[in-house]
């Protein structure tokens, strides 16, 4: 068999983006994404904002035959999409991300997208809120930064010409170790399988706006 590899059609038109995203279910298993477009997928999804740019997702990618035969027997009722996808993204939020507090603010300065001053004035604030946050507020926090990432992540693959499905089901209690991560530091989010549809995905209903929308 020959193994399709390049990029696909991208588009950058964003209702075709939103609107035919689909999750998919079973993959070309032919089909490969690169490292080095990867690389671009994720780089353009870390774009996602989140709390005080703290950026605490990190990504676990398991795209060769090795890491998804270690991945199948935790991917329970999604096996098909962990074995015939280009690749699965493990997406993790790193506890310990108040480590790069520095490094991403005084980047920051040296870019040129903030004043040292306005820099100084922020880490004042910032490492004392870290300092006293507790667990289950820090966990929410660093959850809705992983979601809103993951959803980046999904379009952008989108535009590359990609299909995708998020996934839940999972051994969330030993993903981490499996692949040698510190399970303590590394609390798993989502696994996101991403490559080329070999069946279309089903569109699916949605509650109108005005079921889910309250106006004040």
């Amino acid at each position: 068999m020959n193994t399709i590899t390049g990029q696909f059609n991208k588009t950058n038109d964003f209702d075709n983006i939103v609107l035919e995203r689909h999750s998919i279910k079973v993959y070309d298993p032919e089909v490969k994404i690169s490292r080095e477009e990867m690389t671009e997928i994720l780089a353009k999804a870390s774009r996602a904002p989140s709390a005080i740019n703290m950026q605490p997702w990190r990504f676990l990618v398991i795209d060769s035959a090795e890491g998804k035969e270690k991945l199948a027997p935790l991917a329970s009722f999604n096996q098909t999409q962990a074995l015939t996808s280009s690749a699965v993204i493990a997406v993790f939020y790193d506890a310990n991300n108040v480590e790069y507090m520095e490094e991403i603010f005084s980047k920051s300065v040296e870019l040129g997208y903030m004043p040292q001053d306005i820099m100084d004035i922020q880490m004042q604030q910032v490492k004392p809120y870290y300092a006293n946050i507790n667990a289950s507020e820090l966990r929410d926090m660093n959850l809705i930064d992983s979601g809103l990432i993951s959803m980046q992540l999904m379009l952008v693959a989108r535009a590359h010409g990609y299909d995708t499905n998020p996934m839940a089901g999972y051994d969330k209690d030993q993903i981490a170790e499996v692949f040698g991560l510190d399970k303590e530091r590394f609390q798993p989010v989502m696994l996101i399988s991403i490559g080329k549809a070999a069946k279309e995905g089903y569109p699916s209903y949605r509650l109108p706006v005005e079921t889910i929308t309250t106006w004040a």
